[in-house]
């Protein structure tokens, strides 16, 4: 039973609201009014007057500008000089319904997220712009000026506070104002009633150019193709969308530090996992104990997880994304667990490792596993300022072939797998090695694949090393021994002035180590 089914009558008994003050239903009532007739909200004047009054002054806030801030309008000052005279329009985005008139628990856009430093459950419908504005005269010296447009705290007064189940304070907590919110984040802020005028203001005819991220609220880019009307500005658009993803491709102090906190906490993750073995072993759906385990660290310890949790266990582990995690977890077994912790900043880490279930690598588990390993320092080795993006994929993809070479298991040399037109070793590692890690998962989606796949590696990108070789029961090309075994190692690797640094390494990779770590947190 929700909440919504039970705080309403909690507020309005029978015996408290007169049956007159709650109208019977419409016969003509529209379809999305009827989730209401369960509810028995209250309507009469005299509980509207009892229920706004009686309320003690709010205790103020004492938050004052979050550290984020300073970088927030740095990023903020980049994106206005790439695109000077155009009106920016980059919404935090809304409620998505998860079932029926329950929704998702709230997140905003990573975009959003990056230039404001905002990222709770405060923000739904926020919409941040950057007004065009005389060169020289915007914030910090930039071409734009921030305004945040924000759904500010409502009233004890208004029906809202005990009414809205996703909006009132009485149902989701008090919202903050508009003047914290731009105490927190150094930005300017405004009602969102005001939002379609201010978009509006000086679009056409020659005039501001006025620019949306894509798929970012159907809403406000409704409101925006109102307002362009026979203007075609979707490419800048996509323009738009393109160079938020490529802001964030190298990342700044703040977000190298809370990539350590959010690889920090998943580390201690996994090791919840550890303990938790036996009791997975015990039970019908081993693989959910150990995800359940996950969720509530990150929960816990941070936001959420960074994305939906991986832990596949013997042949489950040959699909690349097994998120069902309903199949047992047997001794004798590997299980592969791809998980990580969301920070409360909304950075998350993406960790991988494979583990014997009983705590010792079998002699063929160890034989695929040092592979995947040997690969995936090749990986490293080649992740170094100067590089290529794709260096480190192909450096893991050589280790691999000649491996799958030596075993018996390519129709050609090692050399001629490698070459373009054949690569009959991607049969056992068909996705990519690496992807940009930070505020979503797979970051930098949008960017341009000369600055992304072809893009030359700098100091403060973030990325994963991830190879693996994965060897379904019913492959008939591989020898009987091989078959059902499923294996990836993957760590979060920061670039830096000489080198990088693997922000995973806490977490055991070599075999040995993976065993004596595993004895070591078992034995408490």
């Amino acid at each position: 039973m929700s909440a919504d089914d039970v705080i309403p009558e909690t507020l309005t008994p029978e015996t408290a609201v007169p049956a007159s003050d709650v109208p019977a239903p419409e016969e003509d009532q529209d379809l999305a009014e009827r989730n209401a007739n369960r509810s028995h909200r209250p309507q009469s004047e005299r509980f509207l007057e009892f229920i706004s009054s009686g309320w003690g002054d709010r205790a103020p806030s004492t938050a004052g500008r979050a550290p984020a801030a300073d970088f927030t309008a740095a990023r903020r000052s980049r994106l206005s000089a790439l695109f000077p005279g155009a009106r920016l329009v980059v919404p935090a985005g809304t409620f998505r319904v998860r079932s029926n008139d329950t929704d998702f628990r709230f997140r905003p856009h990573a975009a959003f997220t990056h230039l404001t430093g905002l990222g709770q459950e405060q923000e739904p419908d926020a919409v941040l712009v950057l007004h065009p504005v005389d060169d020289g005269t915007g914030d910090d010296g930039s071409a734009h000026r921030a305004v945040l447009y924000m759904n500010p705290l409502a009233g004890r007064d208004t029906p809202e506070f005990f009414s809205d189940s996703r909006y009132g304070e009485f149902w989701v907590g008090a919202r903050p104002t508009l003047d914290e919110v731009a105490t927190t984040t150094g930005i300017a802020t405004a009602h969102l009633d005001d939002l379609r005028d201010a978009l509006a203001k000086d679009v056409g005819a020659g005039g501001v150019e006025l620019l949306v991220v894509p798929e970012a609220d159907a809403t406000v880019e409704a409101v925006v193709a109102e307002i362009r009307a026979q203007e075609e500005s979707g490419e800048r658009d996509a323009r738009l969308a393109e160079a938020l993803s490529e802001l964030r491709l190298v990342k700044d102090a703040h977000e190298v530090e809370q990539m350590r906190t959010a690889v920090d906490a998943t580390i201690d993750g996994f090791a919840h996992m550890v303990r938790a073995l036996p009791a997975a072993v015990a039970h019908r759906r081993g693989e959910r104990v150990l995800e359940g385990v996950f969720i509530g660290h990150a929960r816990q310890e941070g936001n959420d997880v960074g994305y939906t949790t991986i832990a596949a266990a013997g042949e489950h582990a040959t699909t690349l994304h097994w998120t069902d995690n309903d199949g047992r977890v047997e001794p004798g077994q590997l299980v592969l667990i791809d998980a990580g912790v969301e920070a409360d900043s909304l950075y998350t880490a993406d960790v991988t490792r494979t583990l014997p279930v009983d705590g010792t690598f079998t002699d063929v588990q160890r034989r695929v596993y040092q592979a995947v390993l040997d690969a995936a320092d090749a990986g490293f080795a080649a992740a170094v300022p100067g590089a290529r993006f794709r260096d480190v994929h192909d450096a893991a993809m050589r280790v691999l072939a000649a491996r799958l070479a030596d075993w018996g298991l390519l129709p050609v040399t090692a050399e001629e797998s490698l070459l373009p037109e054949n690569q009959h070793h991607r049969r056992w590692m068909v996705h990519g090695t690496s992807h940009h890690l930070g505020l979503d998962v797979h970051d930098c989606a949008q960017a341009r694949a000369e600055l992304y796949l072809d893009g030359v590696l700098e100091p403060g990108m973030v990325f994963t090393i991830e190879p693996g070789l994965y060897f379904k029961s019913d492959d008939l090309l591989v020898p009987q021994e091989l078959r059902g075994i499923g294996v990836r190692i993957e760590d979060d690797v920061l670039i830096t002035a000489d080198g990088n640094e693997n922000l995973s390494a806490a977490l055991p990779r070599d075999p040995d180590a993976v065993e004596a770590w595993m004895a070591s947190v078992r034995r408490g």
